[in-house]
């Protein structure tokens, strides 16, 4: 009863309104120097680059300058994960991780699609290479994608497949010198401007092997145009990509792959034949590590419209004052930088369980809870610019709408939640019996 009486007078004090109206900034990020370092040199890319461009991009559905791809390049974003042997400035540790978080929130707060997403299929498929690649698939793959002389698309989603990749029905045929692959992928981002991609195909036809029957190729492409492409090879191979339009996250642009007998080198099969039937296991190493980069994205699309909804209520003024002096949006402002702050510690927390080999299920966690948050987050903070709010000459429409896609891709909240989280609770709880 003690402790009971004693939370709930925590919990009442804390959450009360004159408590939250004296927060009026989003705290320090309780980061050692060489993350204040990183913080402040992709915040400047971000000012500088990423966000003149933002709103451009967001309002034509236009593509991602060549130069911000470069740029990035150039600063090693694309080579964050990858180890230092194979070109990449990953040393493993918890630095690595924690770099990435720090380096893709601030990116994201330029722009999710020219700048933190930009750098999280890199990251998948350098885990999926890890896990599973051979040590020359390894050294032929990985130093190229650190410099992005090769850009990859992820190419694992079906119409009739997503969070079930299981049922995965594009298959892929040995023939001479290689694998045929045939059927339809789709939320293939950023596949037009891909090299490469990275694919996951039923090798065994048998579907009662479920994901069992799986493996991972690397697939070479042209890079195409955006609005649509119709690739063939000399032996008849066709590729077509349909581009998929949507409410947000543009820039990136997202495809529907058509493949009818595309040919891929046998030595792209992920592990050769050793990784025949791997290829979901090596999918979700990579996807673990990518869910704990999208919590990041979102905390990035978070502090933007935190940022914003701060500045227009100082500008702002109504019956006679700023929007600003108002207790009730004093207090908005404060539950926002809250969970903001609470969520980019937590994803602090998650990068150093994963360093050590731990957290697949924090990493769920983490992303299914901050990317749900973003979506209040920006929700409140276009509610503070008023009508302006649902203008898009103002940047937080546009961070309104990137922010819905973040509790659908890489996971949607409700698998995550019944599928991973409960099912990897539940066995803790049966191993602790």
């Amino acid at each position: 009863s003690g402790v009971l009486d004693s939370t709930r007078e925590f919990v009442a004090t804390y959450r009360a309104s004159e408590f939250l109206a004296g927060i009026d900034a989003d705290g320090p990020r309780h980061l050692d120097a060489d993350f204040e370092l990183v913080q402040d040199t992709f915040r400047r890319f971000a000012e500088e680059k990423l966000k003149p461009i933002a709103e451009h991009i967001h309002r034509t559905n236009g593509d991602i300058p060549e130069d911000i791809i470069s740029g990035l390049a150039d600063m090693g974003a694309f080579g964050l994960s990858i180890p230092t042997e194979y070109g990449g400035y990953g040393e493993g540790g918890e630095g690595e991780y924690i770099g990435m978080v720090v380096a893709t929130e601030e990116l994201s707060r330029g722009s999710l699609c020219a700048g933190g997403s930009l750098i999280t299929r890199p990251e998948i498929l350098t885990r999926a290479l890890m896990a599973g690649g051979t040590e020359e698939q390894k050294q032929e793959w990985l130093p190229k994608l650190a410099t992005t002389e090769v850009m990859n698309a992820v190419a694992v989603t079906e119409p009739d497949y997503g969070s079930d990749v299981a049922g995965v029905n594009v298959a892929a045929t040995r023939t001479d010198g290689g694998w045929l692959i045939n059927g339809v992928k789709t939320w293939c981002t950023l596949g037009a401007r891909a090299d490469v991609l990275l694919l996951l195909a039923r090798t065994d036809p048998d579907k009662s092997l479920g994901h069992k029957g799986l493996s991972m190729f690397i697939v070479p492409k042209e890079r195409s145009d955006s609005h649509g492409f119709m690739l063939t090879q000399p032996g008849g191979g066709k590729l077509e990509g349909r581009p998929i339009d949507t409410i947000g996250y543009r820039g990136m642009h997202s495809y529907e792959l058509a493949f009818e007998d595309w040919l891929v080198p046998a030595e792209n099969l992920i592990g050769l034949d050793g990784g025949l039937g791997k290829g979901f296991y090596y999918q979700m190493a990579g996807f673990e590590n990518g869910r704990l980069q999208t919590a990041a994205r979102a905390l990035g699309i978070m502090q933007a419209a935190y940022e914003a909804a701060r500045q227009y209520a100082q500008d702002r003024k109504v019956f006679g004052q700023p929007v600003a002096d108002y207790q009730l949006t004093q207090a908005k402002l404060g539950r926002m930088a809250v969970v903001i702050q609470a969520a980019r510690q937590f994803a602090y927390e998650v990068a150093r369980m994963m360093a050590k080999g731990e957290g697949a299920a924090e990493a769920s966690m983490i992303k299914a809870y901050v990317c749900k948050t973003a979506e209040w987050v920006t929700r409140e903070a276009m509610q503070i610019h008023g009508g302006m709010g649902y203008a898009e000459e103002y940047t937080v429409s546009r961070l309104f709408v990137d922010a819905r896609v973040l509790s659908i891709f890489e996971g949607a909240d409700e698998v995550l939640c019944v599928k991973v989280i409960a099912r990897q609770l539940v066995g803790r709880h049966n191993a602790d019996k």
